[in-house]
């Protein structure tokens, strides 16, 4: 008897065979919508997430325009304690490969957790509700994104989200490094690969090296520390916001970029990434977008638009999720933003889905972010 586990771009179908588990990775056609979130990773049959070697398979007997290959072996999720740098994965949302460079400890403040006394955000002036919101250490990861999966996942999220300010002489505003993201402990599906370069960015060999005497066997090149300890304060992830509406949950990432002069005024400029998630089973739309970013200054602004990033995603069962990053400058060294989502259901009626109010802080110690790949 076999159980099978849809993912977006990926069929993996957990068979029994002389009393062990195998995992057989088919690729099909990434445009075909089909995408699992992790609420049914588990296999009803046999609990797949709890065998501790399962493995991906190549096999001649495979459909026709399908292609099965070698990935991996699938080790036990950790339930506590954090993955080391070298650890590979596969992201459980979105389905990419990918391998961890190293992790950031963020605090989480869940709305949709009942709010203590102390260790509390307020809320920011003219923000919907009153209520304090308890932060939680929650463990991130800094990765590097299998080139080859980018096209697949680019519909649903940006592979290009980590952005920098350009130097002051650079014509362009902004820079991205393709392929780099930022992953929640519970979305890290961990496996292990023979392979010496299972991962395919051009960055993985100048910052991981492979010593089959360690485990993973993938480690830190100086050139990563040094990356790391260079980028810190643009890549560093502090704080996390999360709220869930009508099934719909909305998680926020903030990131300081930096300040620039302009026209004799500072411009202080953040990064935000918003992942959008259908918890329920009906499947709705993004149509609109509402904001609200009070600064320090004194001023309120609204915006107003049609979807995000030029785009109206549908959340479904199957294609539960979809995330994006944007950007917003203030002339002050702080301030704050929150609003609203319009969702769309299929009767055509609509509900407003609410993005928690999150902080735009600078850093005391301001400097301007490197520009360019100086690895």
């Amino acid at each position: 008897m076999a159980a099978c586990v849809i993912r977006r771009g990926l069929l993996s179908t957990v068979s029994k065979y002389h009393k062990k588990h195998t995992l057989r990775v088919i690729n099909v056609d990434f445009n075909s919508r089909q995408e699992v979130n992790r609420r049914r990773l588990q296999c009803s049959t046999c609990s797949s997430l709890n065998i501790q070697q399962k493995r991906f398979m190549s096999s001649r007997n495979r459909p026709e325009g399908k292609v099965l290959e070698t990935v991996g072996v699938f080790e036990a999720p950790k339930q506590h304690g954090k993955y080391e740098t070298g650890q590979l994965f596969l992201h459980s949302v979105f389905g990419y490969r990918g391998i961890v460079l190293f992790p950031w400890h963020a605090r989480l403040y869940d709305r949709d957790v009942t709010p203590a006394a102390s260790d509390s955000k307020p809320e920011p002036p003219g923000a919907h509700g009153s209520k304090e919101v308890k932060g939680k250490t929650h463990t991130y990861y800094q990765v590097l994104i299998d080139t080859r999966d980018c096209p697949h996942i680019s519909q649903r999220s940006q592979t290009e989200a980590v952005t920098f300010l350009a130097n002051h002489d650079d014509s362009r505003a902004l820079y991205a490094i393709p392929g780099l993201d930022y992953v929640s402990h519970e979305d890290i599906l961990p496996y292990n690969s023979s392979d010496q370069v299972p991962i395919q960015h051009e960055l993985f060999e100048r910052f991981l090296m492979f010593n089959p005497s360690k485990v993973p066997p993938f480690v830190p090149r100086d050139t990563l520390r040094a990356w790391q300890e260079k980028n810190h304060p643009w890549l560093e992830l502090s704080d996390v916001h999360r709220e869930t509406t009508e099934n719909i949950r909305v998680t926020v990432i903030p990131f300081y970029m930096g300040m620039r002069e302009a026209q004799n005024s500072h411009v202080y400029w953040w990064r935000y990434c918003i992942r959008l998630e259908n918890l329920g089973d009906e499947v709705v739309q993004l149509r609109e977008r509402h904001w609200r970013i009070f600064s320090l200054s004194g001023t309120l602004e609204t915006v107003r638009g049609r979807g995000v990033v030029g785009r109206e995603p549908v959340l479904s069962k199957e294609q539960p999720a979809f995330q994006y990053s944007s950007h917003v400058s203030l002339q002050a060294p702080s301030g704050h933003m929150w609003g609203t989502f319009r969702i769309e259901r299929t009767d055509g009626s609509h509900f407003d889905v609410r993005i928690p109010p999150f902080s735009l802080e600078s850093n005391k110690d301001d400097r301007s972010p490197p520009a360019g790949h100086n690895w």
